[in-house]
């Protein structure tokens, strides 16, 4: 068995589909999803990347999205540039950012995700009129999350329509 460099077992990424998706995000403390597309040059060149980042962060589950087998789902969550990376905490969606990440950049999303305070999130989004107790990943995400999503570049989008 492959180890990772904590000395844990090796986790590999895992496939989500439209019938796992809500129980893999909502079932786990933060998870990253690589939405990806065959075709997609820039998807290519970020698997590494986020393969290598699944190995530095066991803790974190890393899941990805074959665009082209989960049409449906890709709609439902408005994914339209490949590669796109969500990030959900708690069941909430806290980023999302279409385009390729470098590694520093990856690793500066996953750090910012974890030092979210989800008290406060909770707060700006009951304020905002969502239900913070809710479970699925909500319409729109804290003003605040994005913010303090590291520095990824371009449009960052929020929200999580039709599921």
């Amino acid at each position: 068995m492959r180890q990772n460099r904590q000395g844990g077992p090796e986790l590999p990424t895992v496939t989500l589909t439209q019938e796992n998706f809500h129980h893999v995000v909502n079932g786990n403390h933060i998870v990253l999803i690589d939405w990806w597309a065959g075709w997609c040059g820039p998807c290519r060149h970020f698997a590494p990347v986020y393969e290598a980042s699944s190995d530095l962060h066991p803790d974190i589950v890393h899941g990805k999205v074959d665009t082209e087998a989960e049409v449906a789902l890709t709609a439902m969550a408005q994914v339209d540039r490949f590669p796109t990376l969500m990030a959900f905490r708690e069941g909430l969606l806290v980023f999302s950012q279409p385009g390729f990440l470098p590694a520093a950049d990856l690793e500066e999303v996953v750090q910012q995700v974890r030092w979210l305070d989800m008290d406060q999130v909770r707060k700006e989004l009951a304020a905002q009129g969502g239900d913070p107790q809710q479970a699925e990943p909500v319409g729109a995400a804290p003003a605040g999350a994005a913010r303090m999503a590291g520095p990824a570049r371009g449009p960052v989008q929020y929200g999580w329509p039709g599921l």
